[in-house]
């Protein structure tokens, strides 16, 4: 029998814990370099047997999908996402996506991608 719930205990951390098979970090490797605006794209659909959350994941980057946005779609932290998309990386059924590429990161910021995004913001 567990103990019972503080009031200030954060909601799902047994749940977290269970998700990462209490990992609380990816590791290293190439799922260090992930930040919030890197890019996840499957390149596999989701297999049978598979963990429920790493399917979602698979399912939901047909199209690439930052890990801020994924992480929302989820309701999942950072910290446990990335252990998560650390998993699909090792088994080679996601990549992870620099937003800007290497060649244009000297260059800066794409001007007319960053106008279409005020543009837009400004519409809602």
């Amino acid at each position: 029998m567990s103990a019972p719930r503080r009031p200030t205990d954060p909601p799902g951390l047994e749940r977290y814990y269970v998700l990462t098979g209490g990992r609380s970090g990816p590791g290293g490797g190439s799922a260090s370099s992930l930040d919030v605006a890197t890019l996840i794209l499957a390149r596999s659909a989701p297999a049978q047997g598979m963990q429920h959350e790493h399917e979602e994941i698979l399912r939901r980057c047909r199209d690439p999908l930052s890990v801020a946005e994924l992480g929302a779609h989820l309701g999942l932290p950072f910290n446990i996402l990335a252990v998560l998309l650390a998993d699909l990386l090792d088994a080679d059924r996601i990549e992870a996506r620099d937003p800007i590429p290497a060649s244009d990161a000297d260059r800066g910021p794409d001007l007319a991608l960053l106008e279409e995004v005020l543009s837009g913001l400004e519409r809602l």
